[in-house]
């Protein structure tokens, strides 16, 4: 499993995470939801190793991150991680960029060209598939990220935001089903964040919220609705638990504009 213990982030002087503790089994499909600026994004970074944490740590199936250069390397063979801004070798096309990833994760050439011309048809990029990648518009280059974290095939897919950057309808729909098909599976584990919950609501077996800093609810999707004590979309229990000021402020603004 992946265990975050007693973690601390701070920029400066500003902590952002504050003893953040998270156990997250294998096989489960974990969605991080808060608003902007609380930490999503912080932590996910943390559990991928580009951050070390000013106190606590993060980790893998029993083997801490950064304590030891061997255990960092079995970690990371086994972690693939995506930023919600992607780094991209644009000169490259968006074949040799595949084949390049799936290399890293020790995956045969023969299963790469193999996987990465499935990966294309799926998100519609097999016209594009040996153009440089500099010419791709901004939601083919989201694509062609993501077909770079799925190409890894590893066990723990860590996802910032993969729903944004441009992903058109088909891509947005693509993206959903084969993280549908993926929560299915025991064996894989996925840690995402997105803002959109009515993405996340059919398949996503547990929601953390995190708010100021720290981990304000851990549950499945029926259970924070019966927290908020709404019998609906689970976007009307968000609002409750993580926004109650926004919805006051909306009542407000309406009020005093007499209408």
């Amino acid at each position: 499993m992946i265990r975050v213990v007693n973690l601390t982030q701070h920029y400066g002087v500003r902590p952002v995470l504050k003893n953040v503790s998270l156990e997250i089994p294998t096989g489960e499909l974990v969605t991080i939801l808060g608003p902007n600026g609380m930490g999503k994004s912080t932590l996910l970074a943390a559990m991928a190793g580009l951050l070390a944490p000013q106190e606590g740590y993060v980790e893998f199936d029993g083997v801490r991150r950064r304590s030891s250069p061997a255990g960092e390397l079995a970690i990371r063979r086994q972690v693939a991680y995506l930023p919600d801004a992607p780094w991209l070798p644009l000169t490259r096309t968006g074949r040799e960029f595949l084949m390049a990833v799936g290399g890293l994760y020790d995956r045969k050439p023969s299963h790469r060209m193999q996987h990465a011309e499935r990966l294309l048809k799926l998100f519609n990029l097999t016209e594009q598939a040996d153009w440089a990648m500099r010419s791709y518009s901004a939601g083919q280059q989201k694509k062609i990220a993501l077909c770079g974290t799925l190409i890894t095939e590893a066990p723990y897919l860590l996802l910032d935001e993969p729903f944004s950057g441009g992903l058109d309808p088909a891509g947005i729909l693509a993206l959903k089903r084969v993280l549908e098909r993926l929560a299915a599976c025991d064996k894989r584990t996925v840690v995402m964040t997105t803002p959109v919950p009515e993405l996340i609501e059919t398949f996503s077996e547990r929601i953390v919220i995190i708010k100021d800093g720290q981990v304000a609810a851990n549950d499945t999707v029926v259970g924070l609705k019966a927290a908020a004590g709404v019998d609906g979309p689970l976007e009307l229990a968000l609002e409750k638990l993580m926004y109650p000021e926004t919805l006051e402020n909306i009542e407000s603004y309406f009020t005093e504009e007499g209408l």
